[in-house]
């Protein structure tokens, strides 16, 4: 049998001086990665959303703002017990609103703390648990998680 392909997209939202990176915690209930650090993602429901649509709902469900998609940071693939999830980060900036968590939409998975910074280590751990937003942020930046 041919697992279904999850196709999602994380984004990656720098301070004004671009030294800090927005990151979320998922919930402590969440099934993958439960009280981890991360970006904030959603996965593809509509066939015909683009990849930047989906870069775009992702900061409008997760974070409450518009944003603009500057550039495809890199993309990955990762078999799952039921699915293949292929995932794309972009990077964004933000064009309208402040970000908050978590938003009030019950249909796609909230954040429970979100912050700007620029250490990346809890970001390895997140990888090193199977998360695909923070691998690609992560080897982009040369930093290895083995």
């Amino acid at each position: 049998m041919d697992k279904k392909v999850t196709e999602s997209v994380s984004i990656v939202i720098y301070d004004n001086e671009h030294k800090n990176v927005l990151a979320t915690r998922r919930p402590l209930d969440d099934k993958d990665h439960p009280g981890m650090w991360g970006f904030p993602a959603v996965s593809r429901r509509n066939p015909r959303e683009t990849w930047e649509d989906l870069a775009k709902k992702t900061a409008i469900t997760k974070l409450g703002v518009e944003v603009e998609v500057l550039r495809l940071i890199g993309e990955d693939s990762v078999e799952r017990k039921d699915y293949i999830l292929t995932l794309r980060d972009y990077e964004c900036r933000i064009t309208r609103g402040q970000p908050t968590v978590p938003q009030p939409d019950d249909g796609h998975t909230q954040y429970m703390e979100m912050k700007y910074t620029d250490d990346f280590k809890p970001f390895i751990e997140t990888a090193r648990s199977g998360s695909l937003c923070t691998k690609i942020f992560l080897e982009e930046k040369g930093i290895l998680i083995n």
